[in-house]
């Protein structure tokens, strides 16, 4: 028997009072779900302090990494860029030959994709003034998509402006990419609201100031200032228009 295996049994047989106390250290440590270390009081300034201090070394990391690296290298990518980008995290992934317009303010989440590809030439992916994008989006753009201003995309979000294959069986397994006339562009208006795990397929037009709750699927237009939910969306309420108000979008935002 190895010194190991020897060590071990006496711990569980129990054999002397130092073999039972290391027992019962070796329950409570790892079998007793309510087992913790005492916190005296005249360390919890100490312990706040660190725990707030690995935060604020984890942020600033973030901004430098961002700001020297993840920043120009997205910018250079993009082909027009407005003042204050925003990113929140990771670079988002652009893969294909999309040419991308940015406005000022826009703001992407960690984990945004940007897909590109198929029979048309220079797709263009557009975000005006203000616009977010939230974490983990999946943003296909054949011909183009257009994100306009201050609209707010939540996370988990897809959107898309083609099928990405052909609707006949013997195409699709030919490989044949979509036909043209099926790539239909997609246009999220200025004020809008996508809820988190919203998808929004090919030639959708949704109206300024719209909101479309979590987890629906838009398939066809949605109306200015009209409130969609489900799958496929529909419409439930249906707004008055722009507010008379002249100053409202001065106004502080209550979104996240």
């Amino acid at each position: 028997m190895s010194l190991s295996s020897d060590l071990r049994q006496k711990i569980k047989r129990g054999e002397t009072p130092f073999y039972r106390f290391l027992r019962r250290v070796i329950v409570g440590l790892f079998f007793d779900p309510s087992a913790r270390l005492p916190l005296p009081d005249f360390l919890r300034p100490l312990l706040r302090f660190i725990y707030n201090f690995q935060y604020a070394v984890i942020s600033v990391t973030r901004f430098l990494i961002t700001f020297f690296f993840r920043q120009p290298l997205f910018r250079a990518r993009c082909t027009t860029v407005g003042k204050r980008l925003i990113l929140r995290g990771k670079m988002p992934f652009v893969y294909g030959p999309v040419e991308i317009h940015l406005g000022e303010g826009v703001t992407f989440g960690a984990g945004v994709d940007i897909l590109s590809g198929g029979p048309i030439e220079r797709p263009q992916l557009v975000l005006k003034d203000g616009a977010v994008v939230g974490s983990h989006t999946m943003i296909t753009v054949t011909k183009e998509v257009v994100i306009e201003e201050d609209v707010l995309v939540s996370y988990d979000c897809r959107i898309s402006d083609s099928d990405g294959h052909p609707r006949q069986a013997d195409l699709r397994v030919r490989k044949v990419p979509p036909d043209p006339r099926d790539i239909l562009p997609v246009r999220i208006c200025r004020d809008a609201m996508i809820g988190n795990g919203t998808h929004i397929m090919k030639g959708v037009t949704i109206g300024e100031g719209a909101i479309v709750s979590a987890n629906s699927v838009v398939i066809s237009d949605i109306p200015a200032y009209a409130i969609a939910m489900g799958n496929p969306a529909e419409v439930f309420v249906r707004g008055g228009g722009r507010p008379k108000d002249k100053n409202w979008r001065k106004e502080p935002s209550i979104l996240p």
